[in-house]
């Protein structure tokens, strides 16, 4: 572990050394995603396939393969120790009961004149919910986004996460299984985002895309090709 102490003479330079560590040049991150979105755009599926192949490195031998399956998911959820499984629902019912308090309700005020006054909150049919799985596993940010979700109503979350070799976190899926998620694919990255944004052969089109992500995918989130 780098430790860095303010009172020696190279602190300064040290300092600015490791601010830099994070900056990537935006333009060449850019055109890499925008070419990413394209692909995905004009060939769904098989460029998921090419992308999953030379990032995560495993062979998608087949669209099916793209899936996450229930089954995997309840058995994950199933072979949990009991302890992890009580913190697992726990968490899931702590992040509900605060997302409820915070839904926004429909009212309508009527008064003396005619005016009528409200509003109408209504929940959108289908969320794209983004899970990073790269280096670390993230139950937690799958019950972050989905939770809220399923509070207001959504009809349809669609998850994508990434595999790396084709292996997800038995706890991530044990996530999905507790919050009743349906439809989960082993695709990450800006590929995720833009399979999501435009629907291909087997991610359906989504209305709105949440979740965190490495630069990648937070750019092809500002992109605004949806």
């Amino acid at each position: 572990m780098l430790l860095l102490k303010t009172n020696e003479e190279n602190f300064k330079a040290q300092f600015d050394e490791l601010l830099r560590r994070g900056h990537m040049d935006m333009e060449n991150v850019s055109k890499i995603v925008l070419t990413i979105i394209a692909e995905i755009k004009a060939q769904g599926n098989s460029a998921l396939k090419a992308h999953i192949e030379k990032f995560d490195k495993w062979h998608v031998e087949n669209d099916e393969a793209l899936e996450v399956k229930t089954a995997d998911m309840k058995q994950a959820y199933d072979a949990l120790d009991v302890n992890l499984r009580e913190a697992l629902e726990l968490a899931y019912q702590r992040i509900y009961a605060y997302h409820e308090k915070m839904m926004p309700k429909s009212w309508l005020d009527f008064e003396d004149n005619g005016t009528v006054l409200g509003q109408k909150v209504t929940a959108v049919d289908r969320a794209g919910l983004y899970i990073p799985g790269g280096k670390a596993a993230y139950p937690s940010s799958l019950l972050m986004n989905a939770i809220p979700a399923i509070v207001a109503g959504v009809k349809e979350i669609v998850v994508c996460t990434p595999a790396p070799n084709n292996e997800l976190n038995p706890l991530l899926l044990a996530a999905m299984h507790l919050c009743g998620i349906k439809k989960a694919y082993k695709v990450g990255g800006a590929s995720a985002i833009a399979a999501m944004a435009y629907g291909t052969q087997s991610i359906p089109k989504v209305d709105v895309i949440t979740g965190p992500g490495n630069i990648f995918v937070a750019t092809a989130k500002k992109t605004g090709f949806w």
